[in-house]
């Protein structure tokens, strides 16, 4: 495969292109054309896949019940004083890179108040408000004044930096925040002004909004780990800025990416860090940055890290909350709209996996087992990402609908109701998430009615539609644009 892969680069790379399109397209069709030559077999693939929802919908369960409870317990733990049990403490630096195409001001100053409300001594935080070019520079001016003026007292370190775009780059935020980490690197640790081993990098996107105890919490797990100069670490990314605010079809599938990520958290064997998450300078220095060609840049930063440590690299749990906004927009249709140009942008993700698979082979040095389980994994997410919504909703229905002559024997007649027996039986995961849910997500506002709040689990009944509109949809799309060649932009998702 080694040989393929270097004689034939281009070839193979088109190939794996195709791959996660062609895969998903066969797997959605297959109970189709299946039925109507070998039912029998289509009804074993789809109990199958009712039997591997089962067990993803128990373990999401039991995940994110454990993560709530350890975020609760985090939340309540004095993380300087923890730290402060390591003498050098005070010489850690945390350097944030705070990502900004055009978002408005409001949203960088509750970013900026959440990082001034930290409970480290905020000496240690050297906040980088990385612009854009392409933003009006009279903008880009009354942003930088307004936030000095507000938080210069309690950011002392605040620096901005203008990224315009290059010919060897793509647009988005991938580009912008390496040229923000380059020139701290050059401006800040080069001159001395930051010590490159005791220096932390995170990536944080305009409208983040941190626990106030983050970056005490950091400062403990990196004095705290060995093998720091090699790890990452993720919070848990909720969308629960604008939660009472955009509508219930959006509030249902943004909820379950919130609980998603809370989950992950307790499942370190397949952990990868995304969207806002930290990382030592070392490491990113010496795996040389972001890619500034590469749109799904989490992921990407990872697995670079990953083969570039021989396999060493891990993402190490942050049990505090991340709160984040869901994609928004004026009115119901743009936010539709809106919403589902952010989960295509996610989707794309599989844009990576010839990379990550391409490096598997190629790559030596790098534990078999190791390696191996985490592309499964990886092709897992990324290529079920459309086929489960089919397969789970419509799936069971077709191979009796297209062959009336299968549901007469006892595999077609026990199939809908043996079906239908294990997605009831996954409702009682369902319960256990919409607790912690209620739990977890900000209080109810004033100006929302309390019978509003009481209706809001009954919501969930549009799980089919918004599965639909924001997964399957954008999943597919994702996966065909990449099989045909057609590649897309970063759009920067619209901030209200």
């Amino acid at each position: 495969m080694k040989n393929i892969f270097l004689k034939h680069e281009r070839l193979m790379r088109r190939m794996l292109e195709i791959l996660p399109g062609f895969t998903s397209w066969s797997l959605i069709l297959f109970p189709f054309w299946g039925s109507f030559f070998s039912p029998a077999i289509v009804a074993y693939f789809v109990l199958l896949f009712d039997v591997f929802w089962f067990y993803k919908s128990a373990t999401f369960a039991f995940t994110v019940v454990l993560s709530h409870l350890r975020i609760k317990a985090s939340e309540q733990l004095d993380w300087v004083g923890e730290a402060k049990g390591f003498s050098d403490w005070q010489k850690v630096s945390h350097v944030i890179i705070v990502a900004t195409a055009k978002e408005p001001l409001h949203l960088l100053r509750r970013t900026f108040a959440s990082l001034a409300a930290q409970d480290l001594p905020r000496k240690q935080l050297f906040v980088v408000l990385a612009m854009e070019a392409i933003e009006d520079p009279a903008q880009r001016k009354i942003k930088e004044r307004e936030l000095r003026q507000e938080f210069g007292k309690k950011l002392p370190n605040i620096f901005v930096t203008v990224h315009e775009l290059k010919e060897n780059e793509i647009k988005g935020k991938h580009a912008n925040e390496r040229y923000a980490a380059m020139w701290v690197y050059e401006n800040l640790i080069k001159k001395g002004r930051l010590t490159l081993d005791y220096t932390t990098v995170t990536s944080c996107d305009a409208d983040h909004v941190y626990h106030c105890k983050y970056f005490s919490y950091l400062t403990f797990k990196f004095l705290d780990d060995p093998g720091r100069y090699e790890k990452f670490w993720q919070p848990a990314i909720l969308f629960y800025n604008n939660f009472w605010r955009i509508p219930a079809l959006s509030r249902v599938a943004n909820t379950f990416g919130s609980l998603w990520n809370m989950s992950l958290l307790s499942r370190k064997d397949r952990m990868i860090n995304q969207q806002n998450y930290s990382l030592s300078f070392t490491l990113l220095n010496k795996v040389g940055y972001w890619d500034p060609k590469v749109i799904p840049e989490d992921y990407h930063i990872f697995f670079k890290a990953y083969f570039g440590t021989k396999g060493k690299a891990e993402v190490e749990p942050i049990y505090l909350p991340l709160y984040a906004d869901a994609a928004e927009s004026r009115g119901f249709l743009k936010t539709t709209r809106n919403q589902y140009e952010q989960f295509k942008r996610w989707a794309w993700g599989v844009s990576d996996d010839p990379y990550v698979i391409r490096s598997y082979f190629l790559v030596p040095g790098v534990p078999f087992w190791d390696k191996t389980v985490r592309v499964l994994r990886l092709i897992e997410d990324h290529f079920l990402w459309p086929v489960n919504w089919f397969i789970i909703t419509v799936g069971v229905n077709i191979p009796t609908f297209l062959n009336p002559n299968f549901g007469r024997t006892i595999l077609g007649f026990t199939l809908p109701r043996l079906s239908s027996l294990i997605l009831t039986i996954c409702l009682v995961f369902l319960v256990v998430i919409l607790i912690v849910d209620w739990r977890q997500r900000p209080p109810r506002p004033s100006g929302v009615s309390r019978w509003r709040a009481v209706l809001i689990p009954f919501e969930f009944i549009l799980m089919p539609v918004a599965g639909f509109i924001f997964t399957a949809l954008p999943g597919l799309d994702a996966h065909t644009r990449l099989m045909l060649g057609r590649y897309i932009e970063y759009r920067v998702t619209e901030k209200v």
